[in-house]
């Protein structure tokens, strides 16, 4: 749940697709086994199915963000569809399988076992900001679309370092964190470079963005498309949209953080192709707000 007042309910159904975890190479790791369409969900036989196994040597190096290696110590015991501590460990999709200690991928086969990238086994929970405005022309008024006769929407997008794809700037929710507090923290990062600045800069953008994320609305919350997912461990996320009606981002900035490449105010089309599933969620919010897509 997030803390942020819904202004309306426009929560967009679950995206099961594995598309973009299949048939690929795993990012820095080997190619994947194949998997046909009718062959994903684990309730189909799969005699032939031998995946293969991957986890990121970063991740191995036990970092404070991941999870230990249950396949090598058998001693650690993580509790499954449940809140484990401070990690939250159940699904938004549902409960999921666990088999000989490990959990099965929630929506099907990846072609591939082990974490890869991901530090959690299991659902890795993240938080994107979908933060928009009115496109405008140069004399101030409302651009809209000759086709479809809505207004364009433009959304806040940062370009990924590691795939080279536009994106949501959100990011994961730490062990102990709330979604609202993860939105907050992760679009300052991303869009706004707030690592950069000093206390009393801070200080100000924060104040002006909790303004702005008072209202927001919740456009999906579920499992993702990513391509960092596996048969063991994969994406979840809860996509909010906060609309700048005010013209607070008037004031502010756009910096592209250390995660990202570059950052701009993106015009919301059918035709923008995006990293995982961001694109969907993008469609939400230029549903909720009746504009072009």
């Amino acid at each position: 749940m997030t803390n942020a007042k819904e202004r309306k309910t426009a929560t967009l159904p679950q995206n099961v697709s594995n598309a973009r975890c299949r048939n690929s190479k795993y990012m820095d790791g080997p190619e994947r086994s194949k998997v046909p369409d009718d062959k994903v969900p684990w309730s189909v036989e799969f005699k032939d199915y031998k995946p293969v196994h991957f986890n990121s040597p970063r991740v191995l190096s036990k970092p404070v963000w991941a999870d230990p290696n249950i396949e090598t110590d058998k001693k650690v015991v993580l509790k499954f569809n449940k809140v484990d501590g401070k990690v939250n460990r159940k699904s938004h999709v549902g409960e999921y399988q666990v088999v000989d200690g490990l959990p099965l991928n929630i929506t099907g086969r990846t072609g591939l076992t082990g974490r890869g990238l991901l530090g959690k086994w299991g659902p890795n929970h993240a938080a994107d900001p979908v933060v928009t405005r009115w496109k405008h022309d140069d004399k101030g008024e409302q651009v809209i679309d000759p086709k479809t006769k809505k207004p364009t929407l433009q959304f806040v997008s940062i370009k990924r370092l590691d795939t080279g794809e536009w994106a949501i700037p959100g990011g994961m929710v730490e062990a102990g964190d709330s979604v609202s507090a993860t939105l907050k923290k992760e679009f300052g990062e991303e869009a706004l470079n707030t690592m950069t600045m000093d206390k009393k800069q801070q200080a100000e953008v924060g104040k002006q963005v909790k303004e702005l994320f008072k209202k927001g609305n919740v456009l999906y919350k579920g499992y993702v498309d990513d391509p960092r997912n596996t048969d063991n461990a994969w994406m979840e996320t809860v996509a909010v949209n906060y609309h700048d009606h005010k013209g607070t981002f008037h004031k502010f900035k756009l910096q592209a953080g250390d995660d990202a490449g570059h950052v701009e105010w993106v015009d919301i089309d059918s035709n923008l192709k995006m990293y995982a599933s961001h694109s969907y969620f993008v469609m939400g919010a230029a549903q909720v707000n009746n504009a072009h897509w």
